[in-house]
């Protein structure tokens, strides 16, 4: 029971030694058990805020990418939209160089056409000239191989002319 009651030279003898232990504890373990403490909640202060900065850098960077990631998009729907206006261009261009080159040919067509037609006129006329010349010579040579029907129209030819 001595130690449920103790005696007043063992308190004594306890504080006493708890004493020296509790300064020889502050004189050489307390400072450096603090410091370090310190040095580790300075420690670990810095890793929150380096922690903290690389969460914000992060999140510029996520909004960064989701600038740059909505910046090429418009960027390819604006490429996008001048291929297909290209395109249309080029069809158009393509449909109306087509139309002209159609109408070109077939002025060219009609062209030739009416030439052909206009040779085809003229070589009917021709032989229709040669045709006529040849039948009036030999109605002629017909009609005229009498001497009196030669003098007949050479008579009539010369009172139709009229003298000027």
């Amino acid at each position: 029971m001595e130690l449920i009651k103790p005696d007043i030279g063992l308190l004594f003898w306890m504080i006493v030694s708890f004493s020296i232990v509790l300064f020889i504890l502050i004189k050489y373990a307390w400072k450096p058990i603090l410091k370090a403490i310190k040095a580790r909640e300075r420690s670990i202060a810095k890793s929150l805020d380096a922690a903290q900065r690389a969460k914000d850098e992060m999140a510029k960077i996520e909004f960064g990418n989701e600038k740059i990631t909505a910046l090429a998009k418009i960027e390819r729907e604006n490429i996008l939209k001048e291929a297909k206006e290209a395109k249309v261009k080029i069809i158009e261009e393509a449909k109306e160089t087509a139309k002209q080159e159609a109408q070109k040919i077939l002025e060219d067509a009609r062209k030739s056409v009416f030439k052909e037609k206009e040779d085809a006129i003229n070589e009917i006329k021709n032989q229709i000239a040669e045709l006529s010349v040849g039948i009036a010579e030999k109605l002629l040579r017909d009609h005229l191989s009498d001497g009196s029907k030669q003098k007949h129209l050479i008579s009539n030819i010369v009172k139709n002319i009229e003298l000027n």
